[in-house]
């Protein structure tokens, strides 16, 4: 008797015994006249729910830490599309920035794109950029690129703390490939964090698991400045108190590529409203598309 294939295997149903075959072949048609005339690469391991969602859909990803949301237009079942990555500010959660109405303004931008976008819990509320945050949402990553026509491609968008663990995905040595960032009132300096204050001090050593201050080769600025200029898109204000422009942002965009990145200097205190405006988030969403209509554009 032949072993059984796992019915996930969508690769070669004749393989399959006859009732598997059948239940595959039947998948494949609908899930086919569903996709439309451009089909869907990862029809092999997508979940698809049935039937379509009307609006955006969102599955829980749990974790010891906390849950992410993974927020799927309804084209992005029907189409193949990237993956946006949100990393939160310190001491919230993937379920606070769910729950936020100015997070919401971005991501509602972001799905009409269209995106499918991920709300990161990051491995913990204070986790700092930190490898053992960066490999649990590698991990989240790849779950979540499951449960839609995923492309390939993945960009980051980081808020505050979260622009630690976003810009480092983004360089040489990620576990999973990162193609453009965003970042709002972000720090890109864990060492400008380390020094700025006692109670994040006590944050990052723990979170590294480290004694000291992080040594260069952790330091995502550090890492960015020896790395090939990245596509950023870098909101900051030199208003802002808790990450200070100069040192973070600006310092980082110095070796942003060029053409596609773009600098929005805002005025006002840390993680201000006029951060989440509509005008914002629609070049926020904007900045991404490039990226998808550059890449796609080379693939011809």
């Amino acid at each position: 008797m032949r072993p059984a294939l796992p019915i996930r295997s969508f690769s070669h149903p004749w393989a399959l015994p006859y009732l598997s075959r059948v239940r595959c072949v039947l998948f494949l048609l609908v899930f086919t006249l569903l996709a439309g005339p451009g089909g869907v690469a990862r029809g092999a391991s997508t979940t698809v729910p049935f039937p379509l969602p009307r609006v955006p859909d969102t599955v829980e990803l749990e974790r010891v830490s906390g849950s992410s949301y993974l927020r799927v237009p309804p084209a992005c079942y029907r189409q193949e599309c990237a993956l946006v990555v949100v990393s939160h500010p310190r001491g919230q959660t993937a379920g606070r920035m769910r729950a936020s109405a100015s997070v919401t303004a971005l991501v509602d931008a972001l799905l009409a794109a269209p995106f499918a976008v991920l709300l990161s819990d990051d491995g913990g509320p204070a986790t700092w950029g930190s490898p053992a945050a960066l490999a649990q949402v590698a991990e989240l990553h790849g779950e979540a690129a499951d449960h839609f026509a995923w492309n390939g491609r993945t960009y980051a968008l980081g808020l505050s703390m979260g622009g630690l663990l976003a810009l480092r995905s983004a360089l040489p040595g990620s576990p999973y490939a990162v193609s453009g960032v965003a970042l709002i009132d972000a720090w890109t300096d864990i060492r400008a964090a380390w020094h700025s204050a006692t109670t994040r001090r006590v944050e990052i050593q723990d979170a590294y698991g480290l004694p000291g201050q992080p040594p260069a080769d952790l330091n995502p600025l550090t890492l960015a400045e020896a790395a090939p200029p990245l596509p950023l898109f870098v909101v900051a204000s030199p208003d802002d108190r808790v990450v200070p422009m100069p040192g973070n942002g600006e310092r980082l965009f110095t070796w942003a590529q060029g053409h596609v990145s773009e600098f929005v200097k805002v005025s006002g205190p840390h993680l201000g409203g006029n951060r989440f405006t509509p005008a914002l988030a629609t070049r926020l969403a904007q900045f991404f598309t490039r990226l998808e209509a550059r890449a796609i554009g080379a693939k011809r």
